[in-house]
């Protein structure tokens, strides 16, 4: 994927619904077996809870889905857990939400919403955040260039570049993967042609997400 939602750290939050302690556990996971570790250590946690029901997706097209009821009533916990992660649109998240009975039972559509309803809880508390694949491109310039260059960049909102001087001038900056040839492109035309683009390589940056 080139940019995605995902949470922001790992996280737990606590919600009493009819006496009953429902604790959301969220972690960021980059495979299926750190998924497994993650329920694995959490059910140890929490080994006198009554039930430990989990979800999780994973992979570029969420390829890897999974979900456990632990013991409630079948389509009660996993799945609604499930349905919030995918309703959010998360990617690379397992969410364990530990069940410590209270003594009341819930029915059926009091578990479904208190289970989707932990999860939620979590993933607001928590917040997200949008994972960009960036890639880093170094543009090396005369000096004559700069003013009009760094103009260009601010009116189309590219980010501000690191800047080095010596007998040229060398700016760095990261540009989104599905940007970079449109970008290198319309540079080239703004500088006419008299520029070096050098690849500096590719990697995910972080950028606070606000869901309006």
């Amino acid at each position: 994927m080139l940019q995605y939602l995902t949470i922001k750290t790992d996280y737990s939050s606590e919600t009493v619904i009819k006496k009953s302690r429902f604790i959301a556990s969220l972690k960021r996971i980059t495979s299926e077996e750190e998924a497994l570790d993650f329920i694995a250590q959490t059910k140890k946690m929490h080994n006198k809870a009554n039930h430990n029901c989990f979800a999780f997706m994973l992979g570029d097209q969420d390829q890897i889905q999974r979900a456990s009821d632990d013991g409630e009533p079948s389509g009660t916990a996993g799945v609604p857990i499930l349905e919030v992660l995918k309703r959010n649109q998360i990617h690379d998240v397992c969410v364990i939400v530990t069940r410590y009975f209270g003594g009341i039972k819930l029915g059926a559509g009091g578990l479904i919403r208190a289970y989707a309803g932990s999860a939620a809880n979590g993933i607001d508390g928590v917040g997200l955040v949008e994972r960009l694949l960036m890639q880093t491109v170094e543009l090396t310039i005369e000096y004559h260039q700069l003013d009009s260059l760094t103009y260009w960049l601010t009116q189309n909102n590219y980010p501000t570049p690191q800047i080095e001087y010596s007998d040229v001038i060398t700016l760095t900056l990261p540009v989104k993967v599905s940007d970079y040839a449109t970008f290198t492109k319309a540079v080239t035309e703004v500088l006419s042609g008299k520029v070096t683009l050098i690849d500096g390589g590719q990697s995910f940056q972080e950028i606070a997400f606000q869901n309006k």
